[in-house]
């Protein structure tokens, strides 16, 4: 009697079946790590120095400030507001989408369109809700007073072009007493007074004269529009060298920042 033939045909496409589901529960669970837990940001340019540089990757808690639209991938899940929201801290270095404003006929703000996806910044919130926000010689005023500051040179980093002057490092001291670096290379910047509105913050990157934040062409950030506070940072390369170039990491990787709390 002859023997049936083996099924490999049945074999292989339950194989491939169960390849399937272990890609989308792989998927699945990326998704849902992403959007509700920690989200990967790389440092693009070096308006955080000396906080952050160029070829940081830091891990971004979502849960911190509680969810908006903007939390999720894409801005993908339509909803207004916040939900378990946590209001940021004076100091925090947060991520947020980029507002971008208009002039109403009523002479308002208002958003000239919503941000895009791409359109992600990583700053200090140096003002919040109500907060009159100025900067005289260099030196930011909260609420008609100066924030303290001293030199301090462990603080100081070269700026981006080749051959440009280190700028000078100092210790800043905020209300409260939250302590954090910044670059100045010059004290010659002013700005008029801002006043922030109800519900909207005021950042600012640490590299004081590379820095396109709140002063500038962002604007106050509607809490809606924050991401989630930068925590930690998991690897550091050195600028010129892509995170995928795995062969480069023994000596581009900056090993003395890598785990380094943010702060």
């Amino acid at each position: 009697m002859q023997k049936p033939a083996p099924k490999i045909e049945s074999k292989s496409i339950g194989g491939v079946v169960e390849t399937i589901k272990t890609i989308a529960w792989a998927v699945a669970i990326a998704v849902v790590i992403r959007s509700f837990l920690f989200e990967p940001f790389n440092i693009p340019s070096g308006s955080m120095k000396p906080t952050l540089l160029v070829g940081d990757y830091v891990f971004v808690a979502k849960y911190s400030y509680g969810y908006s639209r903007w939390s999720f991938p894409f801005g993908l899940v339509p909803f207004s507001g916040r939900v378990w929201a946590t209001e940021p801290k004076r100091g925090d270095v947060a991520v947020f989408r980029r507002p971008y404003w208009e002039r109403r006929a009523d002479g308002r703000n208002d958003y000239a369109r919503p941000p895009q996806a791409g359109e992600t910044y990583i700053k200090r919130v140096m003002g919040m809700p109500g907060d009159r926000i100025q900067v005289v010689a260099g030196i930011v005023h909260i609420n008609g007073e100066a924030v303290q500051r001293r030199l301090a040179p462990q603080c100081r980093t070269p700026f981006d072009a080749p051959g440009s002057p280190i700028a000078e490092g100092y210790v800043e001291t905020l209300p409260g007493g939250r302590r954090h670096c910044i670059a100045e290379r010059t004290d010659a910047d002013q700005t008029g007074e801002f006043v922030i509105p109800a519900g909207h913050f005021f950042m600012m990157g640490d590299n004081r004269d590379n820095s396109v934040d709140s002063r500038f062409d962002v604007g106050f950030v509607p809490f809606e529009f924050f991401v989630g506070r930068a925590e930690i940072i998991w690897l550091s390369l050195d600028e010129q060298v892509r995170w995928f170039e795995i062969w480069k990491w023994p000596v581009a990787i900056r090993w003395n920042r890598l785990f380094d709390r943010i702060g």
